[in-house]
């Protein structure tokens, strides 16, 4: 079970929200949790500021950091806020992922779709293409995202013998995660799956597992190509638990 501490922060935000046109003060730098001051560093163009339990949004909007719920791990994954997205530690040593390690598969749906599009319409207007290994991909340009996916192509190139795993490459797809209620972080465009043939996946390896299995791990992607793109703000998919070794995804918060 993930537990967290009830609190009153559902209304202390909406109640900010509504208070006065007056500046409230803001928030202490030492009493902002440590996973909104991350998301403050990395995205300060959409994430402005923290405040009586609320990210600050560049749009105006107020989003609940922590809904003080306690969450087994799946309705964690599929409803999580911004403080679920930090329970877990993305961890870059392990040559196996721990039993449920899943650092960055949660997704605080309302955060996302703030930054990036609300809606598959929304969402492309916010594209740009990224020459990719003789395709033209789709990523987006908010938070720099399409720039780092530039900047991992250029350091791949000077790899001849990693550009076989980069063929065949995937990005903008509007849908749910496949078996799941939250949507992909391919919808907002900043999520990569390289070459499949060469890639492994949790259930592809353990057909019928659910989420509470033991699973078998594979992988064969070399760690070369990991640590490019974990260079430039991208976490791999094959760090989790529930494996996903072609998928590369922009969350620069974890790194």
């Amino acid at each position: 079970m993930f537990r967290k501490v009830w609190s009153f922060t559902l209304f202390m935000c909406s109640t900010a929200a509504i208070a006065s046109t007056s500046p409230n003060s803001p928030t202490p730098p030492d009493s902002i949790p440590d996973g909104a001051a991350k998301l403050m560093a990395v995205y300060p163009q959409q994430v402005k500021g923290y405040e009586g339990g609320c990210l600050l949004m560049a749009d105006g909007t107020r989003i609940v950091y922590d809904d003080g719920r306690e969450k087994d791990f799946i309705t964690m994954l599929d409803n999580s806020d911004p403080e679920d997205m930090f329970s877990m530690t993305y961890d870059r040593t392990a040559a196996v992922p721990a039993y449920l390690s899943d650092a960055g598969r949660s997704r605080c749906e309302q955060l996302f779709k703030c930054m990036y599009g609300k809606n598959a319409q929304e969402a492309q207007k916010r594209f740009t293409r990224v020459a990719w290994f003789g395709q033209q991909l789709q990523f987006t340009t908010v938070n720099g995202a399409a720039d780092s996916l530039r900047a991992v192509a250029r350091d791949m190139a000077r790899h001849p013998e990693l550009v076989k795993y980069m063929k065949q490459a995937s990005t903008f797809y509007w849908r749910k995660v496949r078996g799941a209620q939250r949507q992909s972080a391919h919808s907002y465009g900043i999520a990569i799956d390289i070459n499949t043939s060469l890639s492994n996946y949790w259930l592809w390896s353990n057909p019928g597992a659910g989420e509470l299995d033991r699973l078998k791990y594979e992988n064969r992607v070399p760690a070369e190509v990991v640590n490019i793109f974990e260079r430039h703000g991208f976490i791999w998919g094959g760090r989790w638990y529930h494996y996903d070794t072609m998928h590369f995804e922009f969350r620069p918060e974890f790194l």
